[in-house]
């Protein structure tokens, strides 16, 4: 598979409320595949492709954003303090490469160097209000000249194919996600698809809940890069998936609990169509199913992932593999609701 597309959506910047860089990449990419596109208040892209004949409405859903950071004040020799936006490991910080604002200034997480530092600080980790982003300001004034508090800060990584089968990149949660629908649309189908590509997931799931009270869907699918636990000092009923073990189906998590007759009706998809398939094994994390589950009246949903290691941090990795069984699963699966009505009025219980 090409990787072209992941490449330039991971490469662009897209904090939680600052995705309209990723959102217009998408929007030029998708605009001939839809009948409708609409740009909520809070940032959401819903695209609309109107079905054959059905009235089913499925709904789709990827988010844009990614953790970062925003510029909270400064110091008199034009440092920068910060604080993080959606969930960073502290630990991970002090040397990053950072991009800040929609110019993309260079700068660098720091902390006081190690010979610098008493004896008794060396085993202690970095606090985010201990660091500071150095961009080469010498004074205050330089800094807020062209770092305005509130402005936003994503970690500065390059996509990267190596190994037989691996990518590394920034943000493959989630735009290993938006890939796989702006590939769905391409397809057209019996039933009204809504593709909805969400803002400010990382900070708490908040543009599904409003895409998902505009769309009103009968279904939806989720796609997520998904955490992948197997690496050393993990025990291993504590991996949540595995690398290179196939698309990710979710049950349970810690936002919501997946549609049982629904999960059931992918996996076997996914069986009968020799794509490479695993569950989560663990319950925790959460994402945009959590809120479109339980909007309005509630809706049913399902989750399939793209198990990704090191996700939250500048530099997360997948196997090309495990992203092209969940393209691939996406697409079989919505072929399938679209040419067998009668499994999706089934999956509803009710008669459309």
């Amino acid at each position: 598979m090409d990787m072209q597309i992941l490449k330039e959506l991971t490469e662009l910047n897209g904090v939680s409320g600052n995705e309209e860089a990723v959102r217009d990449y998408i929007k030029n990419r998708i605009t001939p595949y839809t009948d409708g596109i609409y740009v909520d208040a809070l940032g959401n892209l819903i695209a609309y492709k109107k079905g054959k004949s059905s009235n089913i409405k499925v709904m789709l859903s990827a988010h844009m954003d990614e953790v970062g950071f925003m510029v909270t004040g400064y110091t008199d020799t034009g440092l920068l303090k910060f604080t993080n936006i959606g969930g960073v490991d502290e630990r991970i910080l002090p040397g990053k490469a950072v991009l800040v604002g929609k110019d993309n200034i260079p700068g660098v997480i720091s902390a006081k160097a190690i010979h610098l530092q008493e004896k008794e600080k060396f085993k202690r980790n970095w606090k985010m209000k201990n660091l500071y982003i150095d961009i080469g300001a010498e004074k205050k004034e330089e800094a807020e000249k062209v770092a305005p508090l509130g402005e936003y800060i994503a970690f500065k990584s390059e996509f990267q194919e190596f190994g037989k089968n691996c990518v590394k990149a920034k943000a493959l949660d989630d735009r290993v996600g938006c890939a796989i629908l702006m590939e769905a649309l391409k397809e057209t189908y019996d039933f009204n698809l809504y593709a909805c590509f969400t803002v400010q997931e990382e900070i708490g799931l908040r543009g599904a809940e409003t895409a998902a009270y505009t769309v009103k869907p009968d279904i939806a699918l989720v796609f997520e890069g998904t955490t992948c636990s197997d690496v050393p000092e993990t025990d291993k009923h504590l991996h949540s998936t595995r690398l290179g073990k196939g698309a990710v189906i979710t049950i349970i998590d810690g936002s919501s609990y997946a549609d049982k007759d629904l999960v059931n009706y992918i996996y076997n998809i996914a069986k009968d169509k020799n794509i490479p398939v695993q569950f989560k094994e663990t319950a925790t994390g959460g994402n945009d199913a959590g809120k479109i589950q339980r909007t309005r009246a509630g809706v049913k949903v399902a989750i399939i992932s793209v198990p990704c290691r090191y996700i939250h941090s500048p530099v997360s990795l997948m196997a090309k593999s495990d992203f092209e069984s969940a393209m691939k699963l996406a697409v079989e699966t919505l072929k399938d609701m679209s040419s067998n009505g009668d499994n999706l009025k089934k999956l509803l219980k009710e008669d459309k």
